[in-house]
């Protein structure tokens, strides 16, 4: 053995003692098994950890990107929206800063009687340049397309469905529906329920079941007179450049909206829903933290257990030379290597994982003919995965401390065995 008190920390003759103690068969008083599950045990809960934070993230990111792509992030109400000046007010709120798009829109539930089925429905009426530049809709028309709307008289009679929607009804494009509203034209007797007909034009599909499922698009004119609207609308529907930013823009649109108006955000609409979002990954994210541990807890057990079978062993080192500091540096980096390659490894089997998470929940369908994620429960048609490399770096760093930390207290035992005692019964 070289000099050990010439060798500087970390030196060669440390390291190669580590690997020597960590890989020695059990009969040469080795923890092989041990250190085996050990290291089992922390790349599962590494790899557990990055792909239910990454799924969970890829959720956010879809239900976001998806609900701020089908709705709008600012909702403005005015009293000279629904006056002779509407063109003037709706022009200075797209010139107010962060704007990209204001569409008057029309909005109520109304009940539709399809051929199999009746469900109720969300009809959202809108123009069709302002429906043409909704991309979310405009470029996932599943089938049929958007000719014919917004043409006719009044608009016309064609209509766009959501793809879950017309599959309950029992339609395709060019057929006909009845919608039914119970808050049609003023009568003498008050306001009546309204019945009419309407031609499929297109079928959509967003990707989350709550959209496709509930929402017709209805010509602007079409949806004023069939909900008994006269020339009014129920508000503008605001898009801008950076959703984060709706609320700093809040006030320009405010004021561009004039007297008496009313804006709400898309945070203010979903607050509880994006609320429970959060509570629910820092709760996940806590939990599984504490699964790490447990699995760096491990290690401290094959540790233990080295030390006791490597007794010997440690007494002779102590008398040849090796300082306490050299012993409890070989223990720290036996220990340390197998919490530092379980994370890496953990890290790479699930990094992998959820790259290619679509082909495996495709292939788990296949396999077992069933659906392991419905859309009907969990609103998107696939799982989503969306590694944030930030959080995945803090994961590997926090498990790989972890692991050094449990790798102490049986280090700081090896290193305060005394030799005497130690080589006494032996």
């Amino acid at each position: 053995m070289p000099d050990a008190r010439a060798a500087g920390p970390f030196s060669r003759w440390e390291r190669s003692v580590a690997r020597r103690y960590l890989f020695a068969k059990r009969k040469n008083g080795g923890v092989a098994l041990i250190a085996i599950i050990s290291f089992c045990a922390v790349m599962l809960a590494v790899f557990a950890l990055i792909t239910v934070m990454s799924v969970m993230n890829g959720f956010r990111a879809e239900l976001l990107g998806r609900i701020l792509g089908f709705n709008g992030h600012l909702y403005a109400q005015s009293p000279l929206i629904n006056g002779p000046d509407r063109e003037t007010v709706i022009r200075r709120i797209k010139a107010a800063p962060g704007v990209i798009q204001a569409t008057p829109m029309v909005e109520a539930q109304a009940m539709v009687i399809g051929p199999t089925q009746v469900t109720g429905a969300i009809v959202r009426g809108v123009s069709t340049a302002d429906l043409r530049r909704t991309r979310i809709i405009a470029d996932n028309i599943k089938k049929g397309s958007m000719a014919g709307f917004g043409q006719g008289e009044y608009g016309g009679d064609i209509v766009l469905i959501g793809d879950r929607m017309a599959q309950s009804l029992g339609v395709q494009p060019g057929d006909a529906i009845s919608l039914i509203s119970p808050s049609g034209s003023a009568t003498a007797f008050g306001s009546g329920t309204q019945e009419k007909s309407y031609i499929v034009g297109g079928i959509f599909s967003v990707g989350m079941s709550q959209f496709d499922e509930a929402f017709v698009y209805m010509p602007l004119e079409q949806a004023q007179l069939f909900f008994g609207r006269d020339t009014s609308v129920d508000y503008v529907e605001i898009k801008v450049d950076d959703p984060d930013k709706a609320t700093a823009y809040k006030h320009d649109v405010e004021v561009a909206s004039g007297p008496g108006a009313l804006v709400t955000d898309w945070v203010d609409k979903n607050h509880s829903y994006f609320t429970a979002l959060q509570v629910e990954r820092k709760v996940m994210r806590l939990i599984l933290f504490c699964i790490v541990a447990i699995a760096t807890l491990n290690i401290i057990s094959s540790l233990v257990m080295l030390v006791k079978n490597k007794g010997k062993d440690i007494a002779i080192l102590r008398t040849m030379g090796a300082s306490q500091g050299a012993v409890l540096r070989i223990f720290i980096m036996a220990g340390a290597s197998i919490g530092v390659a379980g994370t890496l490894c953990g890290l790479a089997l699930g990094a992998l994982f959820c790259t290619y998470i679509t082909p495996i929940q495709n292939f788990v369908e296949w396999a077992t003919g069933t659906s392991v994620f419905n859309a009907d429960v969990y609103m998107l048609s696939h799982i989503p995965a969306k590694i944030d490399w930030t959080e995945v770096g803090g994961i590997v760093a926090i498990s790989a401390l972890m692991s050094i930390l449990a790798t102490l207290p049986p280090a700081l035992r090896a290193s305060r065995l005394d030799p005497v005692e130690a080589l006494r019964y032996e």
